[in-house]
């Protein structure tokens, strides 16, 4: 067993019963991994939050964006033979796809870093236009100088790209539209240029040749992208044998930028790895874990939504410690800590 982390005693931190939903038709199905912010001596968490609609006798409602971010719900009668139904998270209505849940990002926020509430100053936010329009998850937040950048997954019928919004206050945001196309997510920016440059891990999914791999960008402006490099594989018999994919943002050691990655096997449990880079060629892996540094064991992380998870992209460095926000079996958010020197020496 090599779990480094120390869970909080107050987990799960956040559940579904513990926010409203966002209108009176969607019922909040489950809380997922946050980012993680510091803003006015305050933690920041922007929660993915995914809703269902209230369903209608004989019929199968779905949740859509418009382009101006509202909620509007298609209504299928059950006996319609051109609906598919037969999964429970995607259906098919005359060729076309949709979710059953769709996500979107809510505030809130802390004073003590562990009981969070909603401040009706800082708005939700929701997915918009053709890109969004069945919703936005998984946000990573980098402050960049005085800048917040939130890259987050896009997801429409067009497939699944990486999104950034940028902020300075959380109330007014700046779209800069897809950086990363489909099949793209789990996009981390390192929050320092190296060399001049912007930098990025990102996870493109190539299944019919190659896999779920990890893999490094540079940027002039942190929007247009290019000098991709693979820089971590899946692994054979390994808790990453399936798929993997960044964190938060790279954090800065005298020994290499050190990321904290998911990983997750094909029976799709998912644990918690760290990769350390070089600090002037972050393409080049000075060291990887071979055991994972968490793993699902706690009760609220092996039954929920989806059991057996651990996933984060989110967290705040404090000296040697990191407070990581994650979200547990794909219903809670909770809180576990980590020594990066601990996390360090788990990779000589």
């Amino acid at each position: 067993m090599s779990d480094l982390a120390i869970r909080c005693k107050q987990n799960p931190l956040l559940s579904p019963i513990d926010l409203k939903p966002s209108n009176q038709n969607m019922i909040i199905t489950c809380l997922l991994n946050p980012g993680v912010f510091e803003f006015k001596g305050k933690t920041g968490l922007l929660v993915r939050v995914a809703e269902r609609t209230i369903q209608k006798e004989e019929m199968l409602s779905v949740p859509v964006y418009n382009y101006q971010g509202f909620v509007e719900i298609l209504d299928f009668n059950l006996n319609d033979p051109k609906l598919n139904a037969s999964d429970a998270r995607v259906i098919s209505y005359d060729g076309k796809d949709y979710l059953t849940t769709i996500s979107h990002l809510r505030l809130l926020f802390s004073e003590d870093g562990v009981n969070f509430k909603e401040d009706r100053d800082y708005p939700s936010i929701f997915g918009e236009g053709e890109y969004e329009s069945y919703g936005i998850e998984d946000c990573r937040v980098a402050k960049i100088e005085d800048i917040y950048h939130l890259t987050y997954t896009m997801v429409s019928a067009n497939g699944v790209g990486v999104g950034l919004r940028t902020t300075k206050d959380w109330k007014t945001f700046e779209k800069k539209g897809m950086i990363f196309c489909p099949h793209n997510k789990d996009c981390a920016l390192f929050e320092e240029k190296i060399n001049g440059k912007y930098y990025a891990l990102h996870r493109p999914s190539s299944p019919q040749l190659g896999g779920n791999y990890i893999w490094l960008a540079d940027s002039p402006d942190g929007i247009h992208w290019g000098n991709h490099k693979c820089i971590a594989k899946t692994r054979d018999g390994k808790f990453d044998s399936k798929r993997l994919g960044a964190g938060a943002a790279p954090i800065k050691t005298d020994k290499g930028w050190l990321e904290i990655y998911h990983g997750a096997t094909e029976e799709h449990r998912y644990c918690l790895g760290a990769i350390l880079l070089d600090l002037e060629n972050p393409s080049k892996v000075i060291a990887r874990s071979e055991a994972p540094i968490m793993e699902p064991v706690a009760v609220y992380e092996q039954t929920g939504f989806f059991g057996n998870v651990v996933f984060t992209n989110g967290h705040i460095v404090d000296g040697d410690t990191i407070k990581m926000y994650y979200g547990a079996s794909d219903e809670h958010v909770c809180l576990a800590n980590f020594s990066i020197e601990d996390i360090l020496k788990s990779l000589e």
